[in-house]
């Protein structure tokens, strides 16, 4: 079990939250040599920066927007008397991708992973009724031992700079909010729940842990304030009458509220909002509460201007509207789990999450789709930073199912994107993870992986693991683009017919396919890069898919454009999304609005 809890802070009668986020003291530490100068107790400098955010877009010279290495921020926070007795915590939404804590000098705690949640018990270092030194050293580098992977070199000069083995823009610092907590010493750890329908009604089946051997009770409450269901104990049943059920694009969330109890009274008390579902993939159908659907929808980034990968609840609450405006009803959290407040958002709005673990760059190529048409055989799970690549890889996996487990939007795991799969020894290597996931979910979500394009029927050793098939694919793009597009679709066919002859009676969901298009580029008769390609592009992927009954998904790749490390593949970014960075859309929006309301959400059931 984890050392800390993955609940997310709420202030209820007996739980204090403070929001830390503001201009935090900011300084680089390119030698790393911030320890031994002491700067556990505060760092030099006046230099301050915005949390949440990304540190690199604030800045105009480029040795600091291309900084790999250390990075120590500092803030101070007044914590009152009434917090004494109490457990209080400071809890990060990640820090991207290493991270040591101190308060008052006093290390507090250390996480190895960018994109998850973790806290910082702060009870003993805490100075009660006085301002307190908060000071948090940041590690940035790329490895092959950590998620997402990659390399840190040093050039000729001296510099280090990160070399990612993936297509996105390493964004990093202190990204997500930051939050003060203070909870009772005996306090509600974890809560766990399950759904099964009966008829009309539910039976919900949950889990507590404590921090303590009090008596514990849950109360479920409708969105009109009704007491909907209660029981107690730690682990028990909740019968919710004529339950209304959280549907796809048709929301509807319970609250759960949880109390520790004693003689006196409420000793501890956690609420959340849950959606009553049911997910099953069963043959080639996706089942929501039994019924079949379609998935429409996108690969996303958690990216935008300025922050970069700092979380911005104005682009959250726009990147919504965009694709309800457009007919969507999920995405997949590429390539690293998002912000808690995301979720939370998509339950509300009901829509479908394939939620991925950092596991990209699992390829040695610093641009995996330049080297997938080659079936180039990196033994990548045969070198000897295997072993501590697998343990930071499944504390992820843990991570994430512990923080996300109870919401509704959330429909499967996607455990690796783009991994080698041609070796046979990716095999023990995805068997490890995906019994992990197995395991700890107790929803028992089915489990993905997002193939690369050489990873085909007769070369990858490791679709046998997913409960429904990904497929990234990029005919006509990265393979026979322009004018080659008719030998494109049929090359595409091809491979489809070879999947289809495998008979392996599972959904196929398309979890990437796009081309680079710029908004100001319009050609006839079209180009690659122009507008009018990207829907003739579109157009031929849909075709394809619309042949093979089999396919129950299409997420296009991406939402919007996005940022990368430059080279001469990317000009300025990503420029694949159906979006711009900005939010607008390109002529493809158009084109997917009438398609994607035009089909049903069980397009393909019964086939």
């Amino acid at each position: 079990m984890l050392k800390y809890s993955m609940l997310y802070p709420r202030q209820t009668v007996s739980r204090s939250v403070l929001s830390l986020d503001g201009m935090w003291k900011f300084c680089l530490d390119p030698k790393g040599e911030g320890k031994e100068k002491g700067w556990t107790e505060g760092i030099p400098g006046k230099e301050r920066i915005p949390v949440p955010a990304s540190f690199q877009d604030f800045y105009t010279d480029k040795t600091i927007r291309e900084y790999a290495g250390d990075m120590w921020y500092e803030t101070e926070v007044f914590i009152p008397e009434e917090y004494k007795g109490k457990m209080v915590g400071i809890r990060f939404g990640c820090a991207t991708h290493k991270a040591e804590v101190f308060v008052n000098g006093i290390h507090v705690a250390s996480h190895i992973g960018g994109f998850l949640p973790f806290t910082a018990d702060i009870t003993e270092a805490a100075r009660y009724r006085e301002m307190n030194r908060v000071v948090v050293l940041v590690n940035n580098e790329l490895s092959e031992t950590n998620i997402p992977c990659g390399q840190t070199v040093t050039l000729k000069n001296g510099v280090k700079m990160n070399k990612p083995y993936f297509d996105f823009y390493n964004y990093s610092g202190l990204q997500r909010p930051v939050k003060l907590t203070a909870y009772p010493k005996e306090y509600i750890f974890d809560f766990t729940v399950n759904h099964k329908l009966v008829g009309s009604d539910a039976e919900v089946s949950y889990k507590t842990v404590t921090t303590g051997t009090n008596d514990v009770t849950v109360t479920v409450y409708d969105e009109e304030g009704n007491e909907a269901a209660s029981a107690s104990g730690k682990d028990g049943i909740l019968n919710i009458r004529n339950v209304r059920l959280w549907q796809v694009r048709d929301a509807y969330l319970y609250t759960f509220v949880v109390r520790i109890r004693n003689e006196e009274g409420i000793v501890d008390e956690y609420r959340e909002e849950i959606g009553i579902r049911t997910v099953e993939v069963r043959g080639r159908d996706i089942l929501i509460n039994g019924k079949p659907v379609y998935l429409k929808g996108f690969g996303k980034h958690e990216d935008s201007d300025i922050v970069g990968r700092g979380f911005n609840i104005g682009v959250m609450k726009r990147d919504f509207e965009c694709m309800k405006w457009i007919g969507a009803n999920s995405f997949r959290t590429s390539h690293y789990p998002y912000s808690d407040e995301i979720y939370e958002m998509a339950d509300r709005e009901g829509f479908l999450i394939i939620d991925e673990v950092p596991a990209v760059g699992l390829f040695e190529s610093l641009m995996n789709f330049m080297e997938a048409s080659t079936g180039k055989k990196t033994a990548f799970f045969q070198k000897d930073t295997t072993p501590l690549l697998l343990e930071n890889h499944l504390k992820a996996v843990e991570e994430m199912i512990a923080r996300d487990k109870n919401h509704a939007c959330v429909i499967a795991w996607s455990l690796l994107n783009e991994p080698e799969t041609t070796d046979a020894s990716a095999v023990p290597y995805f068997e490890k993870v995906f019994a992990a996931a197995h395991e700890l979910d107790v929803q028992k979500r089915p489990r993905t992986f997002a193939m690369i394009m050489n990873s085909l029927p007769d070369t990858c050793k490791c679709y046998q693991f997913a409960d429904m098939i990904a497929l990234n694919r990029y005919y006509g793009w990265y393979q026979m683009g322009g004018y080659e597009i008719s030998d494109a679709e049929e090359a595409f066919r091809r491979e489809m017919d070879q999947w289809q002859a495998k008979n392996l009676n599972k959904p196929f969901i398309f979890t990437e396919y796009g081309a680079d298009t710029y908004v100001a580029e319009h050609k006839l008769p079209s180009v690659m890069w122009s507008q009018e390609y990207q829907t003739e592009y579109l157009e031929m992927c849909h075709r394809v898919f619309d042949s093979y009954e089999f396919v129950r998904g299409e997420q296009v790749w991406n939402f919007a454009d996005f940022q990368t490390t430059e080279g001469i593949m990317r000009v300025n970014g990503n420029k694949k999304g159906i979006f711009t960075r900005q939010r607008q859309p390109k002529e493809a929006a158009f084109f997917y609005k009438k398609r994607w309301e035009s089909l049903p959400l069980n397009y393909k059931s019964g086939c």
